[in-house]
């Protein structure tokens, strides 16, 4: 590979939450990480990678010049982002006028609840749930209604349809937040299953926010389709938000983007946005971008889906052969599992709590489950060398997992 993703990156000290703290606040007893062993960072969603270089070029190259001031988004930038949809989704019709930039994926949601409901409204969610949903939409008032995600007999997460229509109708709901592909399961979901949820929401006139966050990260060879291109009408009603912070690990730079081609959708979010004056773009971010939506770019990606598809494949083929009684869904996209404790913990008289603080004690700090609606799972971020998820792996085998 000409880029490089086995050395180990040293970040203690730079500002990364993913080795400087051990998420908490879920428990009721003390957790620390046991002497005698170094952390290994998997959870919080960033990657243990060094982003391509062509961003730290173009960061250099900006910062270089020692003035900062106001400035628009250039020409450059929407050029990026029309090519990088072009050439990786097959988006065709892309305007500078249909995106707009967000500070964050999670801001432009709340933005658009703001402009498609009110607060108070109920919005359809699928469960499992990213914890960023729960929390954005219950501080902004609104009321999450769940249709839960169902594990069919090859081991695939499907989407209820006849829930979802249940819901929707008995429930009058005009807002559902789509994530494609999903976290946390990490499903990527077939044009005929993003098919029906857009002919169920055309039918009950429900509004769409399509977080595709994640839809540069496809592992195995699927494919993302984006939520947008499978109707004229799921173009019409749908709000879709992308960002290259999961792809290339820009999320401490801050920078996102929407596309909207509904022209009425277009001015109520462009004016929502506007409404606090600090959705505003940072100059350094914006040639982060331009730098990471470039050829050396592409080349990176393609590089990076095959070392995460590795890292996915050996975990779950490890999970299937060593650890009786723990289940997961192979992920088709993403670099997070979503492990499935409930046999494992009732088989042993463990708690999900007891089991996460064991893995946390031998310094692989991974992520509750329970906050994203899995009630006895965990999640676990991939994003990091190979030679690290072996390592968290042997250490799970011998001290948490042990029969």
């Amino acid at each position: 590979m000409k880029y490089d993703f086995t050395s180990i990156l040293d970040r203690t000290g730079q500002d990364a939450i993913a080795v400087e703290r051990i998420p908490d606040g879920w428990v009721d007893f003390p957790v620390a990480v046991r002497e005698g062993f170094d952390r290994i960072p998997m959870w919080v969603a960033d990657m243990n990678f060094p982003t391509v270089p062509s961003v730290t070029e173009a960061l250099l190259a900006r910062a270089s010049h020692p003035a900062y001031g106001y400035f628009d988004p250039s020409e450059a930038y929407y050029d990026a982002i029309i090519r990088w949809q072009e050439t990786r989704n097959g988006v065709t019709g892309l305007r500078k006028e249909h995106i707009g930039y967000e500070n964050g994926v999670l801001g432009g949601v709340v933005s658009a609840m703001n402009i498609l409901g009110s607060r108070g409204d109920k919005v359809l969610v699928h469960a499992p749930t990213y914890i960023g949903f729960t929390k954005s939409l219950e501080n902004n008032g609104y009321h999450i209604v769940h249709s839960r995600l169902q594990i069919d007999q090859d081991g695939i997460y499907r989407m209820d349809f006849e829930d979802m229509e249940k819901k929707l109708r008995e429930q009058k709901i005009h807002v559902m937040i789509f994530c494609s592909p999903h976290n946390p399961t990490g499903r990527v979901w077939e044009r005929w299953e993003i098919e029906t949820v857009m002919e169920l929401c055309r039918k009950y006139d429900v509004s769409v926010i399509s977080d595709e966050i994640w839809s540069d990260l496809l592992l195995n060879g699927h494919k993302h389709i984006p939520t947008q291109s499978v109707s004229e009408d799921a173009r019409q009603r749908t709000i879709a938000v992308y960002a290259p912070s999961k792809t290339f690990n820009l999320a401490g730079l801050v920078g996102s983007y929407h596309i909207i081609y509904n022209d009425r959708l277009r001015d109520r979010m462009n004016k929502e946005s506007s409404l606090s004056h600090y959705n505003s773009m940072n100059v350094l971010s914006m040639h982060a971008l331009i730098g990471a939506y470039s050829p050396a770019g592409h080349a990176w990606v393609d590089e990076l889906k095959e070392v995460l598809s590795g890292n996915i494949n050996f975990a779950c083929d490890y999970i299937a052969e060593h650890f009786d009684g723990v289940k997961v869904s192979r992920p088709e996209g993403t670099y997070m599992l979503f492990l499935d404790c409930t046999e494992w913990c009732s088989k042993h008289g463990k708690t999900i709590e007891e089991v996460w603080a064991a893995g946390i004690a031998v310094g692989v700090i991974w992520q509750d489950g329970v906050s994203f609606h899995g009630p006895c799972h965990i999640r676990m971020n991939l994003a990091l060398p190979l030679s690290r998820v072996k390592e968290a792996f042997d250490r799970l085998g011998q001290y948490v997992f042990r029969e």
